[in-house]
């Protein structure tokens, strides 16, 4: 091999997807690739040059993408190339011009690979076909693998949460007839050696569960006659998913519900049981215990360990390679565990059996999305309905101080308090299902920066604790009204399209104070944003950023494919966020000095990358909605 070729070869092998290419197929590729000079500002590729017939790999130098002939400016140039990364693939695969201009932004060198090779080693290379058509997932994958090498080396038994249960199943399920006596029940049990028994019928659909608590407490305890059928002392709400199901919802299931098992069934029949000791058993994330302790906590102190240990599950997950999407349900899920608890607890002590029927505790912002990270402060809300004999103004009496309990001991958990103060204990968030009804269609109708500023945090509400009913109202009635003024959700897309990612044209990025850029408002807020316009417009229930995107992707006329790779995007900075929350806790940095400020230059070099490619798809997200609303 020449000097050449091994100086060439190590260059290529720095950067993804070439780090992961067999040596023979990279050296194939530099056989056949030439070196081409580019001044500063000379085009390289831009649609009028037809079809796209090469592909390239900077080598030195750095390429800026522009929407139009013009120099590059902070308005028209949407993205920057650097050193290792490769362009045009969407052209190449797609047999087009190419959508943009390239330009070089410096004196720059490409490797250039013809087309038909290009195709060739489309077929030859797994990685390099798996990277030109997936091209963000690719790179998020290359990232979570050394995100978890930086959190542990964990266990190479530990079973993954994204399994689909099918795989997780150890053995054919031990079953029992449900007229079996107590005693067979207990003898079968003890000689297999397992924790729990399904009674089944003669088609072979479960009954009953019996577990080794059960034992305890409605066996040994009362001392019942061990003669009588099984039935009789097993649990008949059973908890079911079927095979194709993942870890992580079995996970979810039992931490909300509080069960230690999940019956797997398919077509009715029971075909496998899982434990949380099959989830969990070399894992440190007690999921169940944590919801337990959640559950039955009397006092602040004891809901105050349950944050810390919901703190401590996310560190863990973060080192086991969970995902994004994932770990932001878990965080969100416990934290509704926690959130209800203190409501019931406060409701339990001060509000009438009545009035409690008849109020409904709301989350917002990103706990209303399911989209919680480690520094979340309060956003929250009440609904309710005037009992007979009562006016709204009374009922609200009644309620402000016992949210305002229930805002200050969230605070003491690890929640701070909203410095806008968009809290239930706020008079102007503690409203009758009609009072809401008129504030949002007063926000709608009017459309002042306040306005829009409150669409944004209180159009993404979900029901939390209480009558679900009284939010599910609202939702319906919203989602109807809102669709129905196009000027409305004009005035949004405008709003959602000044707050720009953060790309810049002499650099990767454009840091603010300290050299830093917040990952919330210009990375998160850009897609979070045109998700609530997408789902307002097409009528779309859910709440979360990725559900709206792929429940609105059809009546927008987006393809799946551009949904996906928003949502990649999306998700990436999300793990940024949870590190970077995760670090400052480890530094010892409370939960209301938490923030969401980066330094790029302390970024790894790939997740700089897929950084610079996650604010890309965010424009591009921007430009879908511009185009959409003519801006």
């Amino acid at each position: 091999m020449s000097a050449i070729h091994s100086s060439q070869l190590a260059f290529l092998a720095a950067h993804v997807p070439f780090d992961r290419m067999e040596p023979a197929h990279l050296l194939w590729m530099l056989e056949r690739m030439k070196l081409a000079y580019y001044a500063q500002g000379e085009v390289i590729v831009s649609p009028e040059t037809g079809v796209a017939e090469r592909f390239l790999v900077i080598k030195q130098g750095m390429v800026q993408g522009e929407q139009n002939v013009a120099h590059a400016s902070e308005a028209d140039t949407w993205l920057e190339l650097s050193e290792g990364e490769c362009f045009p693939l969407g052209a190449l695969l797609a047999h087009r011009p190419v959508a943009s201009v390239y330009r070089a932004g410096k004196d720059t060198f490409c490797y250039e690979l013809p087309v038909a090779d290009f195709h060739t080693l489309l077929g030859m290379s797994a990685p390099f076909r798996d990277f030109c058509t997936r091209r963000i997932a690719n790179l998020l994958e290359h990232s979570k693998q050394v995100i978890q090498a930086q959190y542990t080396q964990s266990s190479a038994g530990q079973q993954p949460l994204t399994s689909p249960l099918s795989a997780i199943i150890r053995r054919a399920p031990i079953t029992c007839a449900p007229q079996a006596s107590v005693r067979d029940v207990l003898k079968q049990m003890h000689e297999s050696r397992i924790g729990s028994m399904v009674a089944v019928d003669e088609a072979g659909r479960p009954l009953g569960i019996l577990t080794l608590p059960d034992v305890l407490e409605r066996i040994a305890l009362p001392q019942i006659e061990l003669d009588q059928p099984v039935m009789a002392v097993m649990t008949t709400r059973l908890t079911t998913l079927p095979p194709q199901a993942l870890a992580y919802e079995a996970a979810l299931m039992m931490a909300r519900q509080g069960f230690r098992h999940v019956l797997v069934v398919e077509n009715g029949r029971l075909i496998g049981l899982v434990s949380e000791k099959d989830l969990f058993a070399l894992q440190r994330v007690g999921l169940r215990q944590v919801g337990s302790a959640i559950r039955h906590a009397r006092n602040v102190e004891d809901l105050q360990q349950a944050a810390a240990d919901i703190r401590s599950m996310a560190h863990n997950m973060m080192a086991q390679g969970v995902a994004a999407e994932q770990l932001t349900q878990f965080i969100s899920t416990f934290n509704d565990l926690l959130t209800a608890r203190v409501v019931e607890l406060e409701c339990t002590k001060r509000v009438d059996a009545a009035l409690a029927e008849r109020l409904c505790w709301m989350a917002l912002g990103s706990e209303g999305r399911f989209e919680q990270t480690l520094s979340t402060d309060q956003d929250n809300a009440l609904i309710f309905t005037a009992p007979d004999g009562m006016t709204a103004d009374q009922v609200r009496a009644q309620l402000l101080p016992v949210a305002k309990n229930i805002n200050d001991t969230l605070a003491l958990c690890g929640f701070p308090l909203c410095r806008g103060n968009m809290m239930a204990s706020n008079p102007q968030w503690c409203l009758s299902l009609e009072e809401w009804k008129r504030t949002f269609f007063g926000w709608i109708t009017n459309g002042t920066p306040e306005a829009l500023l409150h669409a944004s945090i209180f159009f993404d509400f979900r029901a939390l604790h209480g009558e679900h009913k009284l939010a599910e109202e609202l939702r319906l009635w919203l989602v109807r009204v809102a669709s129905d003024h196009s000027r409305f959700l004009h005035q949004m897309a405008d709003n959602a399209t000044r707050i720009r990612p953060p790309l810049g044209v002499v650099r990767d990025f454009v840091v603010g104070k300290e050299h830093t850029l917040d990952l919330k408002l210009n990375g998160i807020t850009p897609f979070v944003d045109a998700a609530r316009i997408f789902s307002l417009a097409a009528g779309v229930i859910p709440t979360s950023t990725i559900q709206r995107l792929r429940a609105s992707a059809a009546k927008m006329k987006v393809h799946p494919s551009e949904i996906e790779a928003w949502i990649d995007a999306f998700l990436f900075i999300q793990v940024l966020r949870m590190r970077h929350h995760d670090e400052q806790k480890t530094r010892g940095v409370s939960d209301d000095a938490l923030d969401n400020r980066i330094d790029p230059e302390h970024l790894n070099e790939l997740d700089r990358r897929i950084l610079k490619e996650a604010f890309r798809q965010a424009r591009k997200l921007q430009a879908r909605l511009a185009l959409e609303y003519h801006l």
